[in-house]
């Protein structure tokens, strides 16, 4: 992790299929929302009351964006570890946009509810966001021909 990053884990629940897309010059690139309800005991009432849903961005590349798409579907519940990254753009109107979002390090279903099964994947890929030539995101611009991750 580049210094200046903000790591930041969470759990929750995929709100979709990972979508899985190959940018211009062919790294895979998954995205995927992730919904993390805060849940806090009501001792008057006895029960578990839910707070406000977050919803997280997320971006997986190389690798690891084949091994989401492969192995999670939505519903899974998960635990996803990366860096948090700001986005900014305008718009075609000319307004200013920004939002923040979840480039991903690391992720697994969680087995808190669930069993889950694993298989070493054989596949070239590391699984690494930068596939060993470094993090193309860590300038905030998009690498010429290639999309953003959002």
């Amino acid at each position: 992790m580049a210094m200046g990053d903000t790591p930041i884990t969470v759990i929750g629940n995929l709100t979709s299929d990972p979508e899985l897309k190959f940018t211009q010059s062919g790294a895979a690139l998954a995205r995927f929302t992730v919904a993390s309800t805060p849940r806090t005991f009501d001792r008057e009432s006895g029960q578990y009351k839910d707070g406000t849903a977050m919803f997280m961005r997320c971006s997986a590349w190389r690798g690891l964006a084949e091994h989401v798409t492969e192995s999670l579907a939505k519903g899974s519940r998960v635990i996803v570890s990366g860096r948090l990254r700001q986005f900014d753009w305008q718009t075609d109107q000319g307004e200013n946009r920004s939002m923040l979002a979840l480039e991903v390090d690391d992720i697994g279903p969680s087995l808190k509810f669930a069993t889950a099964t694993t298989t070493k994947a054989t596949s070239g890929g590391n699984g690494s966001g930068s596939n060993g030539a470094g993090d193309p995101w860590s300038t905030g611009s998009t690498p010429a021909g290639d999309e953003p991750p959002f």
